[in-house]
């Protein structure tokens, strides 16, 4: 598999990642979405990492990497779905992942996302409102 499939969901994107990551696929990933990001306006981004049995140091970083990119172009990352052993490995490799929230399912990952777009609109119209 070259690309991992990036799914248009409203104001997100989701994409669940379902085979072992290696650098290239990771690459290409973090370049697909931030093009996506970029061309669909999309506000929110899901990783559903649920499949994943390892998570290495340069996947992780891929990870916090994407999270900024994302923020940059006004879009929040969520990771849902990690196993136990994935954030064993993440902690005791020194990775704290800065900038990427986290959820326990796609469910937990959407409500965050949802409602962290819901608390920016209401900012930022607020903001327009004093104008």
């Amino acid at each position: 598999m070259d690309k991992i499939p990036i799914l248009k969901m409203g104001q997100f994107l989701l994409v669940t990642i379902q085979v072992d990551m290696h650098d290239r696929l990771a690459m290409t990933l973090q370049d697909d979405l931030t093009r996506m990001v970029g061309t669909s306006g999309a506000h929110g981004v899901l990783i559903d990492i649920s499949a994943l049995d390892i998570v290495d140091s340069f996947m992780g970083r891929m990870l916090s990497s994407i999270a900024s990119m994302t923020r940059i172009m006004d879009a929040e990352t969520v990771v849902v779905g990690m196993q136990p052993a994935v954030a064993i490995t993440l902690v005791e490799l020194g990775l704290s992942l800065p900038g990427v929230l986290t959820a326990l399912n796609v469910d937990k990952g959407m409500e965050m996302l949802t409602a962290r777009l819901g608390t920016a609109l209401g900012d930022s119209k607020a903001t327009h409102e004093d104008d």
